[in-house]
Formats: structure tokens, C-alpha cells, sequence
């Protein structure tokens, strides 16, 4: 049966004891290891339940893990500056909650 600790990234039970098993002891080496806290919750649904685990076995959570902030996609046409020659097709235009202006 497979138990999972981090819905987000598929990450099991199995392989976070495997990860201890081969010398990560410490919460981010374990994180890194594995990918649990990598995904769409960043942590907030499996880093408690994953720190409980590798402290249980001995391995150190007393550092947290290095948070990475959520990225928000950017569409390609923004990128280009098609927006600014306001031409059809070119994304999101100005007047649709963008200021330019700040």
C-alpha cells in the first residue's frame, strides 16, 4: 500500500525513509532528496506531517527548509511586448486591471 506524505509532489512514506536510510538527516537535505514542500502548497499541507517523520528518526529539524516563492506563469505575449502594440490576440491589454503607470 502506498502512504503518501506529499499529495502535491507524489512523494511516499518509502521514500522518505529511504532518504534517511541513505544519510540525509536534516529536514532540507531530506527535502531536496525527495521533492516533499516542492509543489503547488509549498509545504503547507506535508512539512509538519515530513518533519515529524524525520525527527522521529532521529534526523534534525531544528533549520526549516529553504521556502521558494509560488511563481505566477507569464504569458509569452506579455513577455514580447505584444501588449504594447495593443495588436489582437496579444494577451492581457492595459485597461484590463494593469496600470502601466504602477
Amino acid at each position: 500500500m502506498k502512504t503518501l506524505v506529499c499529495r502535491c509532489e507524489d512523494v511516499t512514506l518509502h521514500e522518505l525513509e529511504a532518504a534517511l536510510d541513505r544519510g540525509y538527516r536534516d529536514i532540507e537535505s531530506v527535502k531536496r532528496y525527495t521533492g516533499f514542500g516542492t509543489g503547488w502548497c509549498q509545504g503547507k499541507w506535508c512539512l509538519a506531517l515530513c518533519a515529524r517523520l524525520v525527527h522521529e528518526r532521529g534526523g534534525d529539524v531544528d533549520k526549516p527548509i529553504t521556502p521558494r516563492p509560488p511563481y505566477h506563469p507569464v504569458s509569452l505575449s506579455v513577455l514580447a511586448g505584444l501588449d504594447d502594440l495593443d495588436l489582437p490576440g496579444g494577451g492581457t491589454h492595459h485597461g484590463e486591471g494593469h496600470d502601466p503607470k504602477g
